[in-house]
């Protein structure tokens, strides 16, 4: 590996892209334990309206986030195709449902564009980033602000 090489792969972060809501969106993909194919959530009485419900993942209770409800984003219908990305982020892990994982891609970090301030004061922001990647505009999820807060853990 080159000098070049090396200085290039230091400035770039992968990345998991994936679908959902019609719309191409992407996580670190350190913070990616699995990903899984779809199955059946158990709903829990009072969740937040964008947790499907939790799963058992090996002997853990696993919260399922509905990523198109959790952004707002038009809901199809939960299909036998529904993709579940498990992340862990600090400690606190739940599965993302997505309609479909695409790639995993290296962006270096001088492509990564931040989002525009549009929100209003008290509107949450989930997206940290964004990229053009072959002319899709690829959306970078801020975890964080994904995750429910601490209090609001189902699990």
């Amino acid at each position: 590996m080159t000098d070049n090489e090396k200085q290039t792969d230091a400035t770039s972060i992968e990345l998991l892209s994936f679908r959902v809501g019609g719309q191409d969106y992407s996580v670190d993909i350190m913070s990616v334990r699995e990903i899984r194919g779809s199955a059946r959530a158990t709903s829990l009485p009072h969740a937040p309206f964008f947790v499907k419900g939790v799963i058992n993942l090996r002997g853990t209770v696993l919260p399922i986030i509905d990523l198109a409800a959790r952004l707002g984003l038009q809901t199809g219908e939960d299909t036998e195709r529904n993709v579940i990305i498990v992340v862990d982020l600090g400690g606190r892990t739940a599965g993302l449902m997505v309609d479909a994982v695409s790639d995993i891609l290296a962006i270096p970090s001088e492509e990564m564009q931040p989002p525009p301030d549009l929100a209003a004061d008290d509107a949450r922001t989930f997206v940290s980033a964004l990229t053009i990647v072959d002319g899709r505009m690829i959306r970078i999820l801020d975890l964080e602000a994904v995750m429910p807060p601490q209090g609001e853990e189902v699990a």
